[in-house]
């Protein structure tokens, strides 16, 4: 009797344990169905119709527009120094002054050589005036005359030499002001009051550099140049100096020139661009972002750079339809610029593309939108084509988060730098 009850205990927890794990699974399956019925939350943006400026970028170095260092082109001691280091000097403004007492005793001496040379001269002049009427007269011989000549012609290139002296000793005096030749910035001073300094120093007095306007050297790929070359002849280019963490517009210029030939090692091409540097922002051997602008992509179809996902067959977008469940669609994108995909296929005005967790859906996911978000293009980069390869669907990255406004691109319609 007692073997009985336990075997009927027994029998009776063995199947309250079974309903009891039947109605957990028939729970989770409830669940699990629940959750794959119910919405997944996604950001999305519409897809618009704008223009969008078409931007290159490179990385630039700020130069002086002229440099000058200045050197003595005479000997002797400085007299006096009349600038201070860091000062704005302009153009034929005193700098320093070098002794000039030997050059001003030098040019009185040869003013005295010229005045004693320039009395011989007019004393065989007038032996020579003698000479010719007695040569008339039959009173002097030929030779004593032409002798009397040459003399007064000896005497008249010693004069000149005289002159030529004078304007030399005159010359060395004006070498004795060191004078500004251009409008620019003093750097640290590099002599002193009672400095020796001589025309065959090695180093320079001091230097000046123009920095209004200033210079900034950039580079762009080669495959680049031809838009820029095409659309210089249509006008002047603008051209933007951003700081080196490519946040803040520094200064605002044009392109002055490009270079006469590509780096074969690097496959880019030097281009040259001025700014005015009114406030002084620009600074010589400063590192700047370059931004110039080429044209204006008119009336183009454009989506946030989060939109697009890359898949095995190209580029595709998750287009959310009037019905909240989203369909795959293949695009083409025609260039990016900025935090902007233009596409020039698969999509059209209107619709409504994810931007933010397609890690979550497949084709006919069922998505909660939450308030969309216009596309707006901040801080351009270089245009640049689309990549074309990568997983899709369920298994596509996750790459909802938005593009850096600031994002430099190593390839630019093709180019590599």
């Amino acid at each position: 009797m007692r073997f009985r009850t336990i075997l009927l205990l027994s029998i009776l927890s063995v199947l309250a344990i079974t309903a009891c794990n039947k109605q957990s699974q028939q729970a989770a399956q409830a669940a699990a169905r629940s959750a794959a019925n119910a919405p997944v939350p996604v950001s999305v943006s519409p897809v618009l119709r704008q223009d969008v400026p078409v931007i290159l970028t490179g990385l630039g170095t700020v130069q002086a527009y002229n440099t000058v260092t200045l050197k003595t082109r005479v000997d002797g001691q400085i007299m006096t120094v009349n600038f201070r280091e860091g000062q704005e000097v302009h153009k034929g403004e005193l700098l320093a002054v070098i002794d000039p007492r030997p050059y001003e005793v030098a040019l009185e001496t040869a003013k005295a050589n010229l005045a004693r040379d320039q009395a011989q001269l007019n004393t065989a002049k007038a032996n020579l005036n003698r000479s010719r009427a007695l040569l008339a007269a039959g009173v002097v011989a030929q030779q004593d005359f032409d002798t009397q000549e040459a003399s007064a012609g000896q005497f008249a290139g010693t004069v000149q030499a005289d002159q030529a002296a004078i304007d030399n000793a005159k010359l060395n005096l004006v070498y004795t002001r060191i004078t500004s030749p251009l409008d620019g910035r003093i750097g640290l001073r590099l002599i002193d009051p009672g400095n020796m300094v001589h025309a065959t120093d090695t180093n320079g007095m001091l230097v000046v550099t123009q920095m209004r306007p200033i210079a900034v050297i950039f580079t762009l790929p080669e495959d680049q140049l031809p838009q820029v070359l095409t659309q210089s002849h249509k006008g002047t280019l603008k051209v933007d100096a951003y700081s080196r963490d490519d946040q803040t517009m520094v200064a605002s210029g044009k392109l002055e020139t490009v270079d006469n030939q590509i780096d074969v090692t690097t496959g880019t091409a030097k281009l040259k661009a001025v700014f005015d540097n009114k406030d002084g922002a620009l600074w010589p051997n400063q590192f700047v972002n370059i931004h110039m602008q080429i044209s204006t992509a008119k009336g183009v179809l454009v989506v946030p750079m989060a939109a697009i996902q890359r898949g095995p067959d190209g580029n595709l977008a998750y287009v959310v339809g009037a019905d909240k469940k989203v369909t795959i669609q293949p695009v083409t994108i025609a260039l990016t610029q900025g935090n902007l995909a233009l596409v020039s296929d698969g999509l059209q005005e209107g619709q409504q593309v994810v931007t933010e967790g397609q890690d979550k859906l497949q084709a006919g996911s069922l998505v909660a939108p939450k308030t969309p978000v216009a596309p707006r293009n901040s801080a351009p980069a270089n245009a640049q084509e689309a990549p074309k390869t990568g997983p899709q669907g369920k298994n596509a990255p996750k790459t909802a988060e938005r593009i850096p406004e600031t994002r430099r691109t190593a390839e630019n319609f093709g180019g590599k730098r």
